[in-house]
This record gives C-alpha cells, sequence and structure tokens, in this order.
C-alpha cells in the first residue's frame, strides 16, 4: 500500500498543449494492437488463431518507431523500464506462484478432492451462481480481484471439467464476481484512490456505488442461474480425502483474513507439499516436476505482461496519456456531460494502462476539478472512477486479471469475453445513473480534502 500512497501525494498532472496529430499517432500502438488481435479474430471468428504475443510485439515495434528524437537504445530503455516495473515484477511473482501451487495442487489431487466435496454439497443447478457468489463475496473481503482469481479459478476449470459445463463460461463468472469486490470493497486500491484523489469519506463512496452495484450484480446472478438450470451438466462427483482440501481450504481462508497474495501461495504450495510427501509418498522429484510444470505454463502469460506493460510504457512517453486528458475535458456544459466525462476518461486511460488504480490516479485531479465545477458530489466522481475502471479492466483481454485467470484455465484471453455478463449490466446500470439525475448536485471546493 505505501506505492499507492506514495502515488496519493504526488503533484496534480501538468495540462500540455497536444496537437490532434502528435496524439493520434501517440495512442496508434493500442489502435495496431486492438485490429490485429481484437479485428481479426472476429473477421475470423477464431480467437486462438491470432497470437497475442504477436499483436502485442507488433504494436510495440511500431510504438518504438514513433517516439523519436530519442537513440534507438533510449526508446528500448523507456520500453524495457515500464516492462521491468515494480508492478509488472511483482505480477510475475504471483504469476509463477499461483502457477507452481495450482500444478502441485492438482498433482496431489488436492483440488480434485475438493471439486468433489463441492459436488457433494451444491446441487448441480447452483455450482455456475454459486462460483458467481463466492466471488463476490471473497473479492469483498479481502479487497483484491488478483487473490479472489488466484483462489477460485482452479477450482472453477475443474467443477466445469467435471460437470461438463463450459470452462470459459466459469472463468468468466469467477472474473465478474471478482471485480464486484474489487469496486467494492472498504480495502480495496481502487476504492482508496477513488476516494482519496476526491477527499470524501469512504462509505459515502459505497452508498453511492451500492445502489448501482447490487442490481447488476442481481440481474447477472439471475442470467447464470437461468444457464444453469437450462443447461445439462453430467455430475459425478467422486470421493474425496478431506486432507487434500486442507492446502486449499487454507489458500482460501488466509486470502479472506487479508494476506499478501504471495504469502498466501507459498504458504499454500508449502502445505501441499507436506501432505504430498507425508500423506501421499510422493518424492521431492515428483513435487519439484508439478511446481516446474506449473511455473513453466505461465510463460506465455508472463511474455505477454511484459509486452503489454512496455507498449503501454511507450504510450505514456509519447503523450498519448496527456493527449486522452486533454480532448476528453473539453466541450462540458452540464452536469450530465461532466459526468459522462469523467466516465470516459477514466474508462480511456484504464484501456492504455490496462490497471485500474493508475487509471483513477491519472485522471482523479483533473476529474476533480470538473466535478467541483458543475456540483458533481465528491462521492459520485469517486463512484464514476471506481466502477468505470473496473468495467474496462474486467472487459479488455490484456488486463492482469484476466491474463492469469486464462493461463490457469489454459484458454485464450477473448475466450470468457461473451459470457462476461456482470461488467455489461454495471455498464448500463453506470450509463442510466449519468442520464437520469439520481444524485443531488452538491458543490465542494476543488481544493478541499477530507480524511478517511
Amino acid at each position: 500500500m505505501s506505492d499507492l500512497t506514495t502515488e496519493l501525494n504526488r503533484e496534480e498532472i501538468e495540462e500540455k498543449n497536444i496537437s490532434n496529430r502528435q496524439g493520434l499517432l501517440a495512442l496508434s500502438p493500442i489502435m495496431i494492437f486492438l485490429i490485429l488481435y481484437l479485428v481479426v479474430s472476429v473477421c475470423i471468428g477464431d480467437f486462438y488463431k491470432m497470437p497475442i504475443s504477436v499483436a502485442f510485439i507488433a504494436a510495440s515495434i511500431w510504438g518504438i518507431l514513433l517516439y523519436r528524437g530519442r537513440p534507438l537504445s533510449d526508446r528500448i530503455d523507456t520500453f524495457s523500464k515500464a516492462a521491468g516495473s515494480k508492478s509488472i515484477m511483482y505480477m510475475i511473482w504471483i504469476f509463477m506462484l499461483a502457477g507452481a501451487f495450482a500444478s502441485l495442487a492438482k498433482g496431489i489431487g488436492a483440488i480434485e478432492a475438493t471439486v468433489n466435496a463441492t459436488l457433494h454439497i451444491l446441487p448441480e443447478e447452483l455450482i455456475l451462481p454459486g462460483l458467481f457468489i463466492a466471488a463476490c463475496l471473497i473479492s469483498l473481503s479481502i479487497g483484491t480481484s488478483v487473490g479472489t482469481v488466484v483462489a477460485l479459478v482452479p477450482l472453477g476449470v475443474d467443477l466445469a471439467s467435471n460437470s461438463g459445463g463450459n470452462i470459459p463460461l466459469f472463468v468468466a463468472a469467477i472474473l465478474g464476481g471478482a471485480f464486484f469486490g474489487d469496486n467494492l470493497s472498504f480495502i480495496s486500491d481502487t476504492t482508496i484512490a477513488a476516494t482519496r484523489t476526491q477527499g470524501v469519506m469512504m462509505n459515502a463512496k459505497f452508498r453511492s456505488n451500492f445502489r448501482i452495484v447490487l442490481p447488476a450484480a442481481l440481474v447477472t446472478l439471475g442470467v447464470y442461474t437461468l444457464m444453469s438450470f437450462n443447461t445439462e451438466m453430467s455430475v459425478a462427483p467422486g470421493d474425496y480425502d478431506l486432507l487434500l482440501i486442507l492446502p486449499y481450504l487454507m489458500v482460501i481462508v488466509l486470502a479472506l483474513i487479508g494476506i499478501n497474495v504471495t504469502i498466501v501461495l507459498v504458504c499454500g504450495i508449502l502445505v501441499a507439499s507436506v501432505i504430498a510427501c507425508f500423506s501421499k509418498g510422493t518424492s521431492l522429484l515428483d513435487m519439484a516436476g508439478y511446481l516446474g510444470s506449473g511455473i513453466d505454463s505461465m510463460g506465455d502469460l508472463i511474455i505477454i505482461t511484459l509486452l503489454s506493460a512496455g507498449m503501454l510504457g511507450i504510450i505514456k512517453a509519447t503523450g498519448g496519456i496527456d493527449y486522452l486528458l486533454q480532448i476528453m475535458s473539453r466541450r462540458i456544459s452540464s452536469a450530465r456531460g461532466a459526468k459522462g466525462a469523467i466516465a470516459a476518461l477514466v474508462s480511456a486511460v484504464n484501456i492504455c494502462t490496462a490497471n485500474n488504480t493508475i487509471a483513477i490516479l491519472t485522471v482523479g485531479g483533473l476529474c476533480r476539478r470538473i466535478a467541483g465545477k458543475y456540483g458533481i458530489s465528491g462521492a459520485r466522481t469517486a463512484s464514476l472512477l471506481d466502477t468505470c475502471s473496473c468495467i474496462v479492466q474486467c472487459l479488455i483481454p490484456y488486463g492482469a486479471q484476466t491474463l492469469l485467470a486464462v493461463g490457469l484455465a489454459g484458454i485464450s484471453p477473448a475466450a470468457p469475453w461473451p459470457y462476461l455478463y456482470y461488467p455489461w449490466a454495471l455498464s448500463a446500470m453506470v450509463l442510466g445513473s449519468i442520464i437520469l439525475p439520481l444524485h443531488k448536485k452538491q458543490h465542494y471546493p476543488p481544493s478541499s480534502q477530507k480524511k478517511d
């Protein structure tokens, strides 16, 4: 949390005058990536044909070529520094530990035992909505979508496999639920960033946020429930050993307590190793093989993460983010337009940074000035910033949470996209709240700061 505090204490961004030509060129790498990956995949009707890493490499090369006025070595250095930043390296550690734990747990039968226990407890019609509810509650408790993905995706994948379900659908349900808590939790980085940048109390932002989020979650739960009742599943639960469930239960419990996700995963690996050695009779070499294969399975995911971070660093260095802030803050003439501009600003920056917390920090100061000018309450502004950034983060196929989930599931980054009903339901609620005057106007000085 210290990095977040440092970011919150930095000075507000300086307004720059960037020409349309310069701004569009700065943003062109993200456009090339979207065309090469999303558009091409949609046109050929197969998201597995075009590797996402190739699309990122092409877009990154284009971005480096556009970054003129500097030696090639300096441009590559800018790319490399963004790719190797502390936050990216931290995510890579999580990816490797998650892959190692998932592989070891599966190898000794821990996930299979947990799946069989779940199938004995839940009727088959409630497996999918049950996963969505579990993801909502866990993410709300621990305040991190990444931790929720780590805890639930391996279970969801095996539940789908054992019940004849659709793996991308199950992954999408977990992703949606993970962002429910990321958006609402009092200990989420996005909540802290949104409330601090707007100078409002967390409970005020929660009240403003909850009446938008709850209907979207209920609609999504209804959709998943209907889909479960209308889909036949061939559930055949087997026997299970309670001891083998222990590593998985411990990971969920430690995550709920709020322990750092890297510590949670290390503890899970240690407990699974002890059980494998003394209960299953697994040799040290076999355990090392499980751990190694799990780490190797994250290779593509790590490469994609490095490429996306480097490309987005080039976009920021060439003025792409500043250009977005510049053009989207113009021509606002009403409170409704101001709310739309706030939502569009944080969404656009999130597309370019693939990090919802950074997106909020980047536009927070500017959005606060816009909100103060047009009488939008700080709680309402914080709610818009948090909600819209979480919507985009859930939908983009190169966000850390999606990449981690599909890496654990072994599917394409775009595979869960058709089943992400929660972010679309939440988008509809946000749009409705912008159009309809559901919140009272509240003027507050742009420079005022309220303590949480």
